[in-house]
């Protein structure tokens, strides 16, 4: 029997996501345990696209990818756990509930998001997390959301 995964590097994130630059949005997971939680780290930095508009001399990384990156913490987490590798896995938001920002996140940062899983388990097609990113220990973003993991035939 295999040890259980309790990391995963960019290399076995690109083998569980599809996404990639300037999409995948977390570069490595840690303290994965099992399907029930996980630590993301992004390290943002100026290079990323979105910056050039967001907001000019002033880049702020868009809450919207904050949230994007909890999920894809998530979906590793599930994926990892499961054995989801090479499997063209595709992960559909479904809900984004609570949302709330409180700090901005800027190039220089390294973002955590500490997700957890509420519902769901190996099989299930729906499930729901909770999630909380964070830099340097200060709440940046929180969220809960449901997704729907879909593994295409």
């Amino acid at each position: 029997m295999s040890e259980p995964v309790t990391t995963a590097d960019i290399m076995l994130i690109q083998k569980i996501l599809p996404h990639r630059y300037p999409f995948l949005l977390v570069d490595r997971v840690v303290d994965i345990n099992g399907t029930t939680s996980a630590t993301g780290i992004k390290n943002v930095t100026m290079n990323e696209p979105h910056f050039q508009g967001h907001f000019p001399g002033n880049p702020i990384m868009p809450g919207v990818t904050i949230v994007e990156a909890m999920a894809q913490t998530a979906a590793v987490m599930v994926g990892a756990t499961m054995g989801l590798t090479d499997n063209n896995l595709l992960v559909y938001f479904m809900a984004i509930d609570g949302c709330k920002f409180r700090r901005k996140v800027v190039p220089g940062d390294v973002l955590k998001m500490n997700v957890e899983t509420t519902r769901g388990k190996p099989g299930a097609k729906v499930w729901k997390f909770k999630g909380v990113a964070t830099v340097d220990g200060e709440m940046a973003a929180e969220a809960e959301f449901t997704a729907m993991m879909d593994l295409p035939a």
